[in-house]
Order: C-alpha cells, then sequence, then structure tokens
C-alpha cells in the first residue's frame, strides 16, 4: 500500500501560518489584550441586553425582548440554536483567534480553498487570497460590527469551491463540501449576502449549462444539479430553526408588504424604492474599485500639507489644534448619503482581472466578467433604476435587502478569481509567449489608460461638491472659508491614489513583462515580489479605515454603556414593566436606551412593519395620545446644558386598562388615521376583520373592575383580573399573533389587534389569572428538525470525505502496480 506523501501538504500548512502571521500582523492590537471597538456590536449589547440576562439567569432563550420598539421577536437579535451543531465547526475554521481575527483569517483560507479547486497553484493561490481578503469593504465592516456580514462573505468562496467541484463531476466530495460550507454560510445568518452569493451561483449554473450542452454532457450536468439540491436541503434542514422564523417574522416587518395605500409607487412587496436604495453607488464611484480616494475616500485625514490646514493656520488656529481639525473630515463627495469607505478591490488585482479578459479562455471568463457587471448595475440602484425596478419587482426577494451598494460584493469575489486564473495562464508554459505579451500589453494599455484619463485628466472635470456641504454650513458645522477650503482639497486625493494605483500597476506589468520574456528566470521571485505589491498597496489602504485607533481596552467592549443621571433616577422605580422615550439621542438608531430600559425606540434593520409605520404617522408628530397607550412613563430630554434629564410622563396609561368603548374601522388605513384624534383610555380602535371577535361583548363598561400586572419576564407576563363583568382590555404590549398566546386560568383564550400596535381581549367576569406566554411554534418544531439534519450532515460530510480519500488511495495502488510501458 503506498503511504500518503505528507509532503504534499506542507505548501498548504504554510499557506495557513503565512495567512494566520498577516492576520495577527495587520490586527496586532488584539496581541496586547485590547478589543476592537465596534458600532453595531455596541449596539447588540444594548438591544440584546434583556435576552442575555434571561437567558444567564434561567439557561433558556426568551425569543421576544420588550426593550425595543415596544416590543418584538428576539430571532434576529440574540436566540442560541442549541440544536444547531456546525456552530462549533464554524469555531474550528476561524481557529479559535481572538475576534475579529478569526473571521480575517478565513477571508484568507476561504479564497484558497476555492483557487486551489480551480487547480491554481499554491502560491499563486496565497496572492489571490490576499488579494481577496484585503478587499477594504471585508475591514470597513468590521469597524462597523457588521460580523454576521462578515462571516458570510467569508463562506462565499468555500461554497463556489464546492459546487465547481459537483459540476466536474467530483459528486461525493463537491455534493458533502456544498452542504458543510453552505451550512455555515446560513449559519453567519446574514441573508443578503448569501442571497448574492445565490446570483452569482446563477450565472455561473448558465455558464456551466451552456458549456455541457456544447459538450454533449447535458446528463453530467443534471446530475450535479440533484447533488447541490440535496446539498441544499442539508444545508436549510441544519439552520432549518433560524430560516423559518425569520421567514414567517419577515413578512410583517419592514421587508414585507405595508397594509397602507398610500404612495402606491413607491412601495413593493419588501422594502419601498427609496429606502431600499438610499445607498446607492454612483456610476463614476465604481472607478473607486481600481482607485481607492476616487470619491474622497470616507472621512480623511488631509495632514499638513492640505488647503484646509493652511487655511487654519491663516485664521491664527494653533498648529496642534489645525493638525487635529484635519482629521475624520468629511472629503466623500459621492453619489451616497455618506459612506465610512470605498468599495477597493485593489490596483494590482483590478490590473489583473483585465489581464484575465484576454488570456482566459471559456466559460468562466464569461461567468466572472458577467457576475461583475451585474454587481455595477445593481450597486448602482436608483441612479440606473430601470434595470433597479426590474430586479425589485420581477426578481423574488431583491427588494427585501436595502443598500443595493453591497452587490458590489460579488465583484470583489469574482475579480481577484479572475485575476488568478489570468497570473496562472501567464505562468503556464504551455502558452505562448507571443498570447502572453498580446494579453499584457492590451490590458496594461487599457488600465493605465482608465487611470490617466478618469483618475488624472477627469480630475479637472468634476467640481468636487455635494448637497450634503450645504448642510455642513446652515447648521454650523462648517465656515464658509472651512468648507471652501475642504472642497479644494478633494480633488487632490483623488489624483494621489491615482498615482499610487498607476504606480503599483506598472510595477506588476514590467515584473510580468520581465518574466514572459525570460529576463527573469526565477518564477518564484516575482511571485514573491507580487504577493508583497498586492499586501503594501490594500494593507496601507485598509489602514486608513481600520487601525490601531480602533482598537480599545477590553472592558470597555464588553461593558460598552454607562449610565446617565436621568438612567440612574428611572432606574429607581421598580414598577413592573414601563417605557422610556430618550429625545437626547436619534431615539429610533439607538439601542442604548434599550441597554437600561424598556424603551419605544431601539436600533435595529428588522422591526415591525407596523410599529415602524406608528412611528412614521404618529409617534414622530409627537402624538402624546400614541406615547400613553404605549405606556411611555419616562421622557428622557435635555436641559439647558445638553446634559440628559429624566421627566415622569403622569398620563402614561400603565400595562393594561379597561375601556368604555371600541371603534371599528375599515381597514389599516384608517385605523392609523383614527390614532390622531382618539382618547385610548376610553376608546380602543379596532378594524373590521376583527369584528366576531367583539361582536358579542355588549360595552358593558365597570369603572370597579381591577386589572394588573403581576408578574413580568420578556417572554411570560401574568396578569390578575377582578370584575362584575366582562370587560374589553387594551394591553400596552405589541401585537404579534406568530407566537404569543394568552391563557385565562390555564385555558387559551382568544385575542386580538387593538390601536394599530396593541394586543386586546375580552376579560371574563370573575376573578382570573391572565397569561400570555411566547411559544412560537417554529423554534420549537425547528430544533427539533434542526437537530435531525445537523447529524445527517455531519454523517454525510464525514462519509463524503472518507469515500474521496479511500478512492484517492485507490487509485495510487492500481498506479503504483501497473507495469510500465516499454
Amino acid at each position: 500500500m503506498k503511504k500518503i506523501n505528507f509532503k504534499s501538504f506542507a505548501p498548504h500548512i504554510l499557506a495557513v501560518l503565512l495567512f494566520v502571521i498577516i492576520t495577527m500582523g495587520y490586527l496586532w492590537p488584539l496581541l496586547e489584550g485590547k478589543r476592537l471597538s465596534q458600532s453595531d456590536i455596541t449596539q447588540f449589547k444594548g438591544m440584546s441586553k434583556e435576552i442575555v440576562d434571561y437567558r444567564e439567569s434561567t439557561g433558556k432563550e426568551a425569543l421576544w425582548t420588550n426593550r425595543m420598539f415596544g416590543g418584538m421577536p428576539a430571532y434576529q437579535i440574540s436566540v442560541v440554536y442549541s440544536s444547531n451543531l456546525i456552530k462549533y465547526i464554524d469555531r474550528i475554521f476561524h481557529l479559535w483567534l481572538p475576534h475579529p481575527a478569526g473571521l480575517v483569517f478565513f477571508y484568507f483560507i476561504g479564497f484558497y480553498i476555492l483557487l486551489l479547486v480551480f487547480r491554481v497553484d499554491p502560491k499563486l493561490s496565497i496572492i489571490g487570497a490576499c488579494g481577496f481578503a484585503f478587499s477594504s469593504f471585508f475591514f470597513i465592516i468590521l469597524v462597523a460590527g457588521h460580523n454576521s456580514q462578515s462571516s458570510a462573505i467569508g463562506y462565499m468562496p468555500p461554497v463556489l469551491a464546492g459546487i465547481i467541484l459537483c459540476f466536474r463531476g467530483k459528486y461525493i466530495l463537491g455534493g458533502a463540501l456544498t452542504a458543510l460550507f453552505l451550512a455555515l454560510e446560513l449559519n453567519a445568518n446574514h441573508v443578503q449576502m448569501t442571497y448574492y452569493l445565490m446570483l452569482t451561483v446563477v450565472i455561473l449554473g448558465i455558464a456551466e449549462f451552456i458549456g455541457k450542452y456544447r459538450d454533449k454532457k447535458i446528463k453530467e450536468f443534471f446530475k450535479a444539479i440533484i447533488v447541490m439540491v440535496v446539498a441544499l436541503v442539508l444545508a436549510l434542514g441544519t439552520n432549518i430553526t433560524n430560516l423559518w422564523s425569520t421567514y414567517e417574522y419577515g413578512k410583517y416587518t419592514t421587508r414585507g408588504k405595508s397594509e397602507l395605500t398610500n404612495n402606491m409607487a413607491n412601495k413593493t412587496s419588501g422594502l419601498d424604492r427609496d429606502y431600499a436604495t438610499d445607498w446607492s453607488y454612483g456610476k463614476w464611484e465604481t472607478f473607486t474599485l481600481l482607485i481607492p480616494n476616487y470619491m474622497g475616500g470616507g472621512s480623511e485625514n488631509l495632514g499638513t500639507n492640505s488647503n484646509t490646514y493652511k487655511a487654519l493656520i491663516e485664521k491664527g488656529y494653533p498648529k496642534a489644534q489645525a493638525e487635529k481639525a484635519v482629521k475624520g473630515l468629511p472629503t466623500y463627495w459621492g453619489a451616497q448619503p455618506f459612506t465610512s469607505g470605498p468599495v477597493y478591490a485593489g490596483a494590482v488585482m483590478c490590473f489583473l482581472f483585465i489581464l484575465g479578459l484576454f488570456i482566459v479562455k471559456g466559460k468562466y471568463k464569461w461567468w466572472l466578467l458577467s457576475a461583475t457587471i451585474l454587481s455595477f448595475f445593481l450597486a448602482w440602484g436608483r441612479n440606473m433604476m430601470w434595470f433597479t425596478n426590474i430586479f425589485f419587482d420581477y426578481v423574488p426577494g431583491y427588494n427585501k435587502f436595502r443598500s443595493v451598494s453591497f452587490t458590489l460584493v460579488i465583484a470583489e469575489l469574482c475579480i481577484p478569481i479572475l485575476a488568478m486564473l489570468a497570473l496562472g495562464k501567464l505562468f503556464d508554459k504551455n502558452v505562448l509567449k507571443e498570447v502572453k505579451l498580446k494579453a499584457l500589453k492590451y490590458s496594461s494599455i487599457i488600465t493605465i489608460s482608465l487611470i490617466v484619463v478618469f483618475g488624472l485628466i477627469g480630475s479637472m472635470f468634476f467640481n468636487y461638491v455635494v448637497d450634503k456641504d450645504n448642510e455642513y454650513v446652515t447648521r454650523g458645522y462648517f465656515p464658509d472659508w472651512f468648507l471652501t477650503a475642504l472642497q479644494s482639497d478633494r480633488p487632490g486625493l483623488m489624483v494621489a491614489d491615482s498615482i499610487r494605483s498607476l504606480i503599483f500597476i506598472l510595477i506588476t506589468a514590467i515584473l510580468l513583462w520581465l518574466l514572459t520574456i525570460d529576463k527573469i528566470k526565477n518564477k518564484t521571485i516575482v511571485i514573491i515580489a507580487i504577493i508583497a505589491l498586492v499586501i503594501i498597496d490594500m494593507w496601507t489602504v485598509n489602514k486608513r479605515y481600520l487601525n490601531s485607533d480602533n482598537f480599545v481596552a477590553s472592558s470597555k467592549v464588553k461593558t460598552p454603556y454607562t449610565p446617565t443621571e436621568a438612567d440612574l433616577m428611572i432606574m429607581q422605580d421598580k414598577t413592573i414593566d414601563y417605557r422610556v422615550y430618550n429625545l437626547t439621542v436619534s431615539p429610533f438608531n439607538d439601542a442604548g436606551t434599550s441597554y437600561f430600559h424598556n424603551s419605544i425606540g431601539g436600533y435595529h434593520g428588522a422591526k415591525l412593519k407596523r410599529y415602524q409605520e406608528l412611528i412614521e404617522n404618529q409617534i414622530s408628530k409627537n402624538n402624546m395620545n400614541v406615547l400613553n397607550m404605549l405606556n411611555t412613563r419616562y421622557f428622557i430630554v435635555p436641559d439647558s446644558l445638553r446634559n440628559p434629564v429624566a421627566q415622569r410622563n403622569p398620563k402614561a396609561l400603565g400595562n393594561v386598562w379597561f375601556v368604555n368603548e371600541y371603534k371599528l374601522v375599515a381597514n389599516a388605513d384608517s385605523e392609523l388615521t383614527a390614532l390622531s384624534s382618539f382618547n385610548p383610555a376610553t376608546t380602543a380602535i379596532i378594524d373590521k376583520r376583527f369584528e366576531t371577535s367583539v361582536s358579542k361583548y355588549q360595552n358593558t363598561f365597570d369603572s370597579a373592575s381591577v386589572i394588573k400586572l403581576e408578574s413580568y419576564q420578556p417572554n411570560n407576563l401574568i396578569y390578575k383580573s377582578k370584575t362584575a363583568k366582562d370587560q374589553l382590555a387594551v394591553f400596552s404590549e405589541i401585537y404579534y399573533d406568530k407566537g404569543w398566546n394568552v391563557y385565562v386560568d390555564g385555558k387559551i383564550a382568544p385575542y386580538f389587534r387593538a390601536n394599530y400596535v396593541l394586543r386586546s381581549m375580552i376579560v371574563p367576569a370573575g376573578e382570573h389569572k391572565i397569561e400570555w406566554k411566547f411559544e412560537p411554534s417554529v423554534y420549537y418544531t425547528g430544533e427539533k428538525v434542526s437537530l435531525a439534519f445537523n447529524i445527517l450532515l455531519i454523517l454525510m460530510v464525514v462519509g463524503g470525505v472518507f469515500m474521496e480519500l479511500r478512492n484517492s488511495r485507490k487509485k495510487l495502488n492500481e498506479a503504483a502496480v501497473k507495469p510500465k510501458s516499454s
């Protein structure tokens, strides 16, 4: 029996070590015990506080929280799906490195696996892995705290690797890897990134179908599809609890269809068009893939050579103050409302991508080019609205996602793949030298011309002014002279980075040309040089956005919020379950208040649709009747010195109350409008669809009736009632019938919606225990199904790898005993 050649693993072991060194070298503050400060994770700490506290005290999942927007499911906040065993495999792939090093490491290793499947040399695969991993967007989202998005992006390449193996006829190994990595992709829980991966796979499938059809191998295509369908089912099954609950909940969130009929031209079956396309990439802005500061970057540090610095000095500002003032200025002048930084794919990678258009032949080139162009068109959003509308109206699921500029992740995936296929051809001895030189010539001319024409010469034809500049002046952020100086610095950023990209491309082109004409004999030297160029190019750009300044003491990350005097005063109120409205922050983009109190505001991208409509139509207009029905007992407002102070609202209606009467309305429009002029203490507004729920109620209001909240848990509320007659009760609890059940003395009872977002029921006469329980069947049923699929998936992966190793060893043994031909 032929032994396994462990030396063949050496290049891969060295690659892994190199990726760890690069990762920890970039994130070196982690070695000092510091942690990355991430704004969204800080918000997460606030929004998940009640859920985490409940888990730690009971060992169970709350599945609901009342800390945000009056109350909402916890599915997209913080839920532990204990049946999903593959989360332990995720930790293995991240090598248990400190956060976010594990995510960055897998950027590298995931793409390295994909290139190996493409049969790219391991040394060249290291270049590609560096080019992919250092895409600026991937580091910018880490600063923001988009960890699930980062994880989903990291798993995109290995999912593609498994799919490509399937199309190549490696059904067992390909199916096992597709199932595993797709399960991990779904486990990352960023549906938007998974959706963009799906678009990429669809285009790949079309390319494969055309290729197989031409080669008369259509049966092999459908065999691969069947294997992938099985892998998909396994991946979905392992994550069924989260996916099912998200699907169910999604229909009632801002991602779902509104029942309101106003402004129908702007509405879709998902997000409104305006809202979904807020972050649309400008057409010219697409050049940031090649030139990072083409649109001014994000908030850049201009330095002491800038016009802004000189203007400050001329106005008499001390040097130290001027140096501080020119840091983090809004240099961005693109089409988006603002941005944290550009989508930069690397000058070297872009050059090699264009090289691939000339030297790479076949289906993969057309797949990668088509997917890249599609990502451009979709990223332009409202700047190419006719195309965007096609996807909003006819492509299932597309209108559920915001920030269309995120589609550029497809380009960031495809560009380094084609770049490395091109480099592989350039290093291939079987490719004619004339073909290589011709491809190098054309790609160099095109790339350099793009930079010179649109970066250097083109810089003279923009005015570098955006609408937001006027806002800086009118709000008193900047004086006119300061803004003028800032605008005059923007062209310099474009020109400087154009020259920068030009230098990297020229050096790369010259190296490859010298190698091709045999002036450089050692390929390893060129490979090392290109690795260095890619890392230097992209590392230095990323350091503009993720650097040592973004790291803080670990204690600050663990406990990100400190209570104000207003918070401390409110927390002295030990009454069960009331709400707070914090007007010292942007209340509906803030989770800090939720860290300490049940808030009518919050921070989340998928709040309930009806609550968002209540915000837009009533709360934002300071309708006190609505605020009272939401049991808003405290307002946090600024005092004369802008310090937060707490004010008690004596008219807050409490947790529950009986009303004198109800008013039936025709539909959602009428229901929302009726809230503008009603007294919630005496009247309940009820949609006509719930008419049968109140048809037998006789309006027998009894002022002596009592109902009171006795016990509070986020998913379990116990009330005691004492009434002489049946009473109509309105609970200041958010209506969500996909999980909430009410029990009267242990027996389930009916309830319905009132006042657009609240729960209501007929409380029977007598003394009763009324208990609300959140017990969504999607969670409890889903967990059982998920466990079964997890076990099946693990067995399939282990079996698939075992069979592949056995088949490989069998082939090696057959080759060893095969007689040599004379």
